[in-house]
């Protein structure tokens, strides 16, 4: 992989993290049309997403400064239970990073990932169509169920072209929640499972593995800018409920990497 590469796959993964599209898929199939090829696909995919952990914490970072300071307190307030309900949410996708890691990484590197992808691409459609037409009644605060059941969508998500924002953001409105709470628990809940998947790879000397220093920094920056600017932008469009459009789009894209498999 050279630098350019990686700079473009540091895009394509800083706009698709934070729209309802997956960026897990939309980075397959960047790979397969830029022709790379990688010994460890989840070391530059890591990496990728670190970079959009970072843009989240710097663009909710009044959340998160809030919730640090409310965490410390002697006494059980507002900010420990919205912790609580983010760490309840993070158990699913922790079992499943812990015992579905490799076969989900052979999975990334199947001949026939396009067709998954292209699978699950269609079932985000779904799943953000019915969210939009969908119209509950909507709740005050996102309560310890629904954190578990948004956490249990996040887990269904490590499925290559399962959005994560898109199964979790959609979950969140179908429970009834409010479309600005929804999307800023979402973004939330993420930061500590891919962090610590980030320490351990790091810690396990296998975060350079099969590329170059170089082109990770730059795929790293490019990620990080742009996820900056997409993590804005979506919880805009989730305010105005403006899911379908993604719909729309994860339809048209998920036929086409059904049909590149197969042509």
């Amino acid at each position: 992989m050279d630098t350019l590469q990686a700079i473009l796959l540091g895009i394509v993964q800083g706009i698709t993290e934070f729209l309802p599209v997956s960026s897990s898929g939309h980075l397959q199939i960047a790979k397969e049309v830029l022709g790379v090829q990688l010994e460890e696909n989840l070391t530059f995919d890591v990496a990728l997403h670190a970079a959009t952990v970072l843009s989240t914490i710097v663009v909710l970072w009044s959340e998160v400064w809030r919730l640090l300071k409310g965490l410390f307190s002697r006494r059980f307030n507002e900010e420990q239970a919205y912790v609580l309900k983010l760490v309840l949410s993070m158990i699913p996708i922790g079992i499943v990073g812990f015992l579905l890691k490799d076969r989900i990484n052979d999975l990334l590197n199947a001949p026939y990932i396009l067709a998954i992808v292209g699978a699950m691409l269609l079932v985000t459609a779904a799943l953000l169509a019915f969210a939009y037409y969908a119209k509950p009644r909507q709740k005050e605060t996102i309560s310890y169920r629904d954190a578990l059941i948004i956490g249990l969508a996040q887990a269904c998500a490590a499925m290559p072209g399962l959005s994560r924002s898109g199964s979790t953001i959609a979950t969140g409105l179908l429970l009834g929640n409010k479309k600005a709470a929804v999307a800023q628990f979402s973004f939330l809940m993420v930061l500590a499972p891919i962090l610590g998947e980030t320490l351990l790879q790091a810690t396990s000397g296998d975060l350079t593995a099969g590329i170059a220093a170089g082109p990770l920094i730059a795929g790293f920056l490019a990620s990080f800018i742009t996820g900056c600017l997409a993590c804005k932008f979506m919880i805009e469009v989730v305010k105005r409920g403006k899911l379908i459009w993604f719909a729309v789009y994860c339809t048209v894209a998920g036929l086409v990497s059904i049909t590149s498999y197969f042509c």
